[in-house]
């Protein structure tokens, strides 16, 4: 297979409130970067922490010779948007997506740097033997199937963003304008050539995940509404056939209203009212898949920054990259040396 060389690696990492993974998740990630061929940058993303991961990050980014830069937003707007805040700030050839929880290791990334020297523009990865409660495993099933049959993106674990893309990738989904972003789903839109591959899944050690049952149900309507119009469509054949088996079990009633007379069914009263439910369930459905829709649209004409960047820190070794946030001036980024 033909060789595509890569000439520079960034790390990027959400971080929010894992003050206690963090000395850990350094120490490892600047290691197995250490065993690249080539130069890497790690970037730390702080996503509004409560506790001192903002200030570990500092101070990892002002150490001499430090690989990391630290990137402290102003508050909490979620993994994919501090992640699109990193990617802003990076400039590497290849940029590969980390969790700061170290259940997927960085040791799996000379791994993921080899496989994109063969060309892959994505590269995905799948939990193997995955250790988290089956109250978080089955609805992350649940939502993977989801999203593969309303986008039809065949990706096997869309809840792992230890990934990898290459910069082409990167610019692509700088360059989108929505607010509502799921990056594994967004990257796959402008890829040609992708990849999935099976990496180690590590206990939690510190803290507890950050996504409650609420924030999952959430995140599948975020990604089924921000990707695709599939529901729509969804939504119009569910109608059709209501209409059509409403019309029929009509046609029915009457029938055996005539054969066997009005006290068969306590004069029809139940059976009306449980049509009425089920078309009245159907309008609900129907208006609250709306509502999502124009809840994105309603976000998307306000245009406002998808983040804000209070203060970006870079080690001696690390050169400033140009910020790429979609906000409309370079206002919003307040760079430190």
């Amino acid at each position: 297979m033909k060789h595509y060389p890569i000439n520079r690696v960034s790390i990027v990492i959400p971080v929010y409130n894992e003050e206690q993974s963090l000395p850990e998740l350094l120490r490892r990630t600047e290691a197995a970067c250490a065993q690249l061929a080539q130069p890497a940058e790690i970037i730390l993303v702080d996503d509004g922490s409560r506790d001192e991961s903002a200030e570990i990050l500092l101070q990892a980014s002002q150490r001499q010779g430090s690989p990391f830069v630290a990137v402290i937003l102003n508050r909490n707007y979620g993994q994919h948007a501090a992640i699109m805040a990193g990617f802003g700030q990076c400039k590497g050839d290849l940029v590969i997506t980390l969790d700061a929880d170290l259940q997927n290791p960085p040791e799996e990334i000379p791994r993921l740097v080899k496989l994109a020297e063969q060309g892959y523009d994505v590269i995905g990865t799948v939990r193997g033997n995955r250790q988290d409660s089956a109250l978080r495993r089955w609805p992350s099933k649940l939502i993977n199937l989801a999203v593969q049959r309303s986008t039809g993106v065949a990706m096997t674990d869309y809840g792992c963003m230890l990934r990898a893309y290459r910069r082409s990738i990167v610019d692509a989904m700088l360059a989108c304008s929505e607010r509502s972003t799921f990056i594994p789903i967004l990257a796959n839109s402008f890829a040609r050539h992708t990849t999935e591959i099976v990496v180690t899944h590590a206990e939690r050690e510190h803290g507890e995940s950050k996504y409650s049952a609420m924030k999952l149900i959430n995140l599948m309507f975020d990604l089924v509404t921000c990707m695709t119009t599939t529901p729509l469509r969804l939504l119009s054949i569910i109608g059709f056939s209501m209409a059509f088996l409403g019309v029929a079990f009509a046609s029915l009633l009457i029938v055996l209203r005539l054969i066997f007379g009005a006290p068969w069914a306590g004069h029809g009263t139940f059976v009306l009212f449980a049509v009425l439910f089920v078309f009245t369930g159907g309008q609900f459905i129907g208006m609250g898949l709306l509502g999502e829709y124009l809840g994105r649209m309603y976000s998307d004409v306000r245009a406002r920054p998808r983040f804000f960047i209070e203060k970006v820190v870079r080690g001696t070794s690390a050169t400033p990259a140009a910020s790429k946030a979609d906000s409309p001036a370079p206002l919003f980024n307040k760079v430190a040396p």
